[in-house]
């Protein structure tokens, strides 16, 4: 069988401006990729085999950094505040000349055609153009991979231009500082410089899907992760960091659809991506498996250190940072869904670490709560996992991804609301955090009870429980579970001071009520009556 030829799409490069001197290094193999970067020193092999490397100054995504180009396309529709800033159009097209020039000066760039969304129906085709080329294995690891066969008339739907390299001025060109991330849903293009951190890449995609999906395909895009059941029933995991998300979805009985972003449309749940983004801060074989299993040849680990005198990673080490993560495709995962596409889902979680011990262990949500504590996305952060935290700080990022939502969040709760209430979907709150007292207290929640709970709901062993109401945030809690103790299940009766639960549980309702106050402009009277009572 002949290997089809591919082209390298010089003239539609040209066309946006890149140098005609330049050398096109286009849609190269992984094992292409790592070759190079270890001939240029950008990085080394660890023990395993994966190439590691250093994404130097940022090791994370810099929010205030990020902007949308206000324009006639966006200026009514993008909802304006301190994660969506905006940024004139004249200082866009500015920097996208300039970034341009820079990677016409480098002598080589690393170009790669890949898409988004696994559902055809949706797929976006994106272009990648890069200075190095470890950032281009990050895009092959987290894109979709188109065929070769496709590539010859690949139309492009939207491009990412990252040079790591490349420093703003920020006295002329409209930033912050040196370095930015400028989504143009006008041009449908995304210009990231200053940070190697590859994630921009990735969220950079993410955002623009949050915006066209809901905004011009009612579908609603999440930032979750999904699973398929042997009877082909979805499950969903909303969750922020620290609550479990990864964790619970990954299911030895269960086929993984993915971790992190997905739509879902009238009759499917679909991942994004092609790769999975994982962080490896304390990783280890026994408690993450597959992610261990997948750091090998074609994975990208970034800014790990080593053990001494080896190119053993030292997954404790912080020395870099605490955000150490691992790029790999998705078919490194044994229990990945190819293609990546499942039903409508049956059941939703939401995962929580309530660091206050107040919310119970599992409880089912009524459509209005769901939408309220959707838009609420709380979390708790406890001691010593951020500097100046001495005691539980309560953490709420709206529909579980605030930094990548263009629109109001309440529009994305209300196709949440929507969607749940015609299929006949049902919602469930997860604390994987405290009970029997707040942090300090109380008892982290069993991960063996937290899984016998989503169990039992997959299981359909709790559609005929009885239920009661919790008497502050309404959700139900049931009053039997399988193999979980009754005690626990009414959070309240584990404490042993009931006064001061009662008055921990207000001080949280009084959180979430003042939190909200900044979305109840542009939600619905059903959502706002779903509020804690006080």
């Amino acid at each position: 069988m002949s290997i089809p030829t591919i082209s390298i799409p010089t003239d539609k490069l040209l066309q946006l401006g890149i140098s005609e001197a330049v050398n096109i290094h286009y849609q190269l193999s992984p094992e292409e990729l790592v070759k190079q970067a270890l001939e240029k020193k950008q990085g080394v092999l660890n023990d395993t085999g994966a190439l590691c490397i250093n994404t130097g100054e940022f090791t994370g995504r810099s929010p205030q950094d990020k902007f949308i180009v206000k324009d006639d396309l966006t200026a009514n529709s993008v909802n304006w505040n301190n994660i969506n800033i905006p940024i004139e159009d004249k200082y866009y097209q500015q920097l996208k000349r300039k970034i341009l020039n820079y990677l016409g000066q480098q002598g080589e760039i690393w170009v790669r055609d890949g898409y988004a969304c696994a559902d055809p129906k949706y797929r976006i085709n994106i272009r990648v153009i890069n200075e190095n080329p470890w950032s281009n294995l990050f895009a092959y690891n987290m894109f979709l991979r188109p065929e070769n066969t496709e590539l010859s008339n690949y139309a492009i739907d939207w491009h990412i231009i990252q040079a790591p390299g490349f420093r703003a001025d920020a006295s002329i060109d409209g930033t912050r500082q040196h370095n930015f991330a400028i989504v143009s849903f006008t041009e449908k293009t995304i210009i990231i410089g200053g940070s190697g951190y590859t994630g921009e890449m990735k969220k950079g995609i993410f955002t623009i899907l949050n915006y066209v999906l809901p905004h011009q395909k009612n579908v609603l895009s999440m930032h979750c992760s999904a699973n398929l059941g042997k009877d082909g029933d979805v499950a969903i995991f909303f969750g922020l960091s620290g609550t479990g998300k990864t964790t619970l979805s990954a299911d030895p009985n269960r086929k993984l659809i993915g971790d992190d972003e997905h739509g879902w449309t009238a009759n499917t749940v679909f991942n994004f991506e092609g790769g999975c983004y994982a962080k490896v801060i304390d990783l280890s074989a026994e408690k993450e498996p597959e992610i261990f299993n997948a750091i090998r040849p074609g994975a990208l680990v970034e800014n790990v250190t080593f053990v001494d005198g080896t190119n053993k990673i030292d997954f404790a080490g912080k020395k870099i940072t605490e955000n150490t993560r691992v790029s790999y495709p998705l078919n490194f995962i044994s229990n990945a869904l190819e293609p990546s596409v499942g039903g409508l889902p049956k059941n939703i979680f939401f995962l929580t670490c309530d660091a206050y011990g107040v919310l119970p262990p599992i409880s089912k949500l009524t459509p209005g709560q769901a939408m309220y504590q959707f838009i609420s996305g709380y979390t708790a952060k406890v001691a010593g996992t951020e500097a100046g935290i001495t005691e539980p700080k309560s953490t709420f990022s709206a529909c579980f991804g605030a930094p990548f939502l263009p629109l109001h969040p309440g529009q994305y709760a209300e196709m949440l609301g929507k969607k749940m209430k015609e299929h006949n979907v049902n919602i469930w709150m997860v604390n994987t955090g405290w009970s029997g007292g707040a942090y300090g207290v109380g008892q982290r929640m069993k991960l063996s009870y937290t899984r016998a709970m989503i169990t039992a709901v997959l299981n359909g062993e709790l559609d005929n429980a009885t239920f009661e109401a919790h008497p502050i945030f309404g959700m139900l809690m049931p009053a039997t579970c399988p193999n979980v103790p009754e005690q626990i299940l009414n959070p309240r009766n584990t404490w042993a001071d009931k006064n001061a639960y009662d008055e921990t549980a207000k001080n949280l309702a009084n959180q979430f009520i003042k939190n909200f106050e900044k979305y109840a402009s542009g939600v619905t009277e059903e959502i706002l009556a779903a509020a804690p009572k006080v």
